[in-house]
């Protein structure tokens, strides 16, 4: 049953009073929290604190209630609030599949269960006919059974969905990482951002969001008082985005792209590279706390067919990150809207970055220019013994943030969930035991703020984790 967007926004109001409890526990003073004890895990799948337990809720492979298989490679996911049933919680789930990958798709190994839908249901095919095998699934979670009531295949076709963000208004946009154009591996142009309602039971009819640009999307993150997205891209010299539609909450009936810019310094480089990786910008030339007012340029043909648009709005004077990843909207504990987002090899030590993003209180108008909002370096890891790779970001129950690693494959080191907390500590809170080592990915609450739900990339499962989370409020606070 599709749910009206005045109920779903009723219900992420109430979902997020699940978390305030818990945020009072963890103020705290100047004193460093100490490491959290893991756990050994005797099935060697996942170390967590004391009092804390998993349960993996979906494999890859797995049938789904629909008839479909579970797809492979999950990665960016969120929750939603179910009206009027506080016992269960509606999950939507990407599937970062390339269009060169031909199984571990929803369709089986011979694609033969993509009959069932209507063709214009699956957005492109590979020049061999086969369906691609990127999209989006969900689920219906019973929290107090522990189990999925209902699973079903929600977009079908795309290539590469990597992470995404909810919006207030009930819906996931889930952001294709590869922008591929039509006649190499692909039928069409990739790299856009599509929209899936939480709600969807079926597939739904799959339409790129043009007007939110083509290129390497990564994640997305709306601004609740404006509707405007904000948009993170996983290139070396990316840019950070944002959309003004047109219509708050119709996204699809189109709007203006930006790019973010460092107001006096034009083309401000931000990664903290060495000098020996780009000339003229050493380590340490920006500093965490600096706060920086910004500015946002215009820019056009955003559907970019050739690959260009960081470039030109490099050239315009937009300031230059490093794989942007994973992006999430909060509040602060005064009530301030905050947009955090990670660039995962930035920084001196090329670990990664989290930057926090305070909008003007004038967000896209007039007034904005006057009252600018303001950007500033939050965290950057002094190597990989402490984070690397942030991938993934929710917010946690506490105020906080809770990072997903996605270390390189090649340095055999164990990835890891972070706490980060407001105060700028890094606490691990689990450590990924399994043989194949994989991302994590997808990590959110659920709204009542005792569930916290993650997928571990490669072998491809989805884990549902619960424990004394008010444990972990009061070990930042005690420090």
């Amino acid at each position: 049953m599709m749910l009206s967007r005045r109920q779903w926004l009723r219900n992420a109001t109430a979902a997020s009073l699940g978390f305030a409890g818990l945020a009072a526990f963890a103020q705290r003073g100047g004193a460093k929290p100490l490491p959290l004890a893991l756990e050994s895990d005797p099935a060697g799948i996942l170390d967590l604190p004391k009092g804390f337990t998993y349960k993996i809720i979906s494999r890859t492979g797995d049938p789904m209630t629909d008839g479909f298989l579970t797809p492979g490679s999950p990665d960016g996911m969120a929750t939603f609030a179910i009206p009027g049933d506080p016992d269960r919680v509606r999950l939507v789930r990407n599937h970062e599949l390339n269009p060169t990958v031909t199984n571990r798709g929803a369709f089986g190994p011979d694609h033969g269960l993509a009959r069932r839908l209507a063709p214009e249901l699956i957005y492109d095919r590979a020049p061999d006919g086969r369906p691609l095998l990127g999209g989006t699934s969900s689920f219906t979670y019973n929290l107090k059974t522990g189990r999925i009531e209902q699973s079903n295949l929600s977009l079908a076709g795309t290539t590469q969905n990597c992470a995404g963000g909810a919006t207030p208004w009930g819906s996931w946009l889930t952001c294709e990482e590869r922008a591929d154009l039509a006649g190499n591996v692909t039928g069409k142009d990739h790299g856009f951002v599509f929209e899936v309602p939480a709600s969807a039971t079926s597939p739904v009819a799959p339409v790129p969001i043009k007007a939110m640009g083509r290129f390497m999307h990564e994640a997305a993150a709306v601004h609740p008082p404006t509707g405007i997205v904000y948009l993170t891209q996983d290139e070396p010299r990316c840019l950070f985005y944002r959309y003004l539609p047109t219509a708050k909450g119709e996204l699809a009936k189109g709007g203006r792209l930006q790019a973010l810019a460092i107001r006096g310094h034009r083309t401000a480089d931000l990664r903290n590279w060495p000098v020996d990786s780009e000339p003229g910008w050493g380590a340490g030339t920006v500093k965490p706390g600096v706060r920086m007012p910004v500015e946002w340029i215009d820019l056009d043909q955003v559907e970019a067919p050739e690959g260009d648009l960081n470039v030109r709005g490099a050239a315009k004077g937009a300031a230059l990150f490093s794989r942007g990843e994973g992006i999430i909207f909060g509040l602060s504990p005064e009530g301030r809207p905050e947009i955090y987002f990670t660039t995962t090899d930035a920084g001196a030590a090329q670990t990664g970055q989290v930057w926090r993003y305070t909008p003007s209180i004038q967000e896209g108008g007039a007034g904005e220019k006057a009252a600018p909002g303001y950007l500033e370096l939050f965290y950057e890891s002094p190597g990989s013994e402490a984070m690397e790779s942030g991938d993934n970001v929710t917010i946690a129950p506490w105020g906080g943030l809770m990072l997903c690693e996605d270390r390189p494959v090649a340095k055999q080191i164990r990835n890891h969930m972070q706490i980060l907390t407001r105060q700028g500590d890094l606490i691990p809170f689990a450590t990924n035991m399994h043989k194949d080592n994989g991302e994590f990915t997808g990590i959110c609450f659920s709204p009542d703020a005792g569930t916290l739900f993650v997928n571990i990339q490669r072998p491809g499962f989805t884990l549902a984790i619960n424990g004394p989370w008010d444990t972990i409020a009061r070990h930042i606070a005690a420090g």
